[in-house]
């Protein structure tokens, strides 16, 4: 029903957030992946959702990404998975390890999560066996190495003087594309505004 919000980001309670969409105020539910990468509060998103409407309420899920609210909907129509699991599951693993796991039918790696037991790992495995391999391509440059890129500006931004505070704020909007030494030149112009 309500497929897509675009507005300001009012308030961060994590795991949810309100965002003020042109004067109406939506209470959004959204993984830990997608709280990190959110903007700070009174700039601009968007978010892709999932509308649940139960007899007692009427709950939004927010994801940034296509393969997230993918995911989600794959993990919610596992019986005994209900949305507040699956956005767990997202919360503590990214699409890709997911559907790495998935693939590799690794129920170790899915029993790390909070609130995910033996059972429901082994049922997540045989159920999402093969439906999630699409979700865990990735698009441009390989997520892990993104993330290694990151890391990498993230830790020249200590050694520069910044604290990690500051330096993970700096890169919640580094753009993807760069390399290690354009998002270190593009972190200390973002810093020094």
């Amino acid at each position: 029903m309500i497929g897509r919000l675009t507005g300001v980001v009012a308030e961060k309670a994590p795991p949810q957030i309100l965002m003020d969409c042109h004067g109406v105020g939506y209470e959004v539910w959204v993984p830990m992946s997608t709280f990190y990468h959110l903007p700070a509060m009174g700039e601009s998103t968007t978010l892709l959702t999932h509308f649940v409407v139960r007899e007692d309420a009427q709950i939004l899920f927010g994801f940034l990404s296509a393969g997230e609210r993918d995911a989600f909907r794959q993990l919610i129509k596992i019986s005994g998975v209900g949305p507040r699991t699956a956005l767990g599951i997202l919360s503590g693993l990214s699409v890709s390890d997911l559907a790495q796991a998935i693939q590799s039918q690794d129920a170790h790696f899915l029993v790390k999560i909070p609130g995910i037991g033996k059972k429901t790992a082994e049922r997540l495995l045989l159920e999402l066996k093969g439906k999630l391999d699409w979700l865990g391509e990735p698009t441009g440059l390989d997520k892990k190495d993104q993330q290694g890129e990151k890391a990498d500006v993230l830790q020249a931004l200590v050694a520069l003087g910044y604290s990690e505070k500051e330096a993970q704020l700096a890169l919640k909007s580094l753009p993807l594309e760069l390399s290690v030494s354009e998002g270190i030149k593009w972190a200390l112009k973002s810093l020094s505004t």
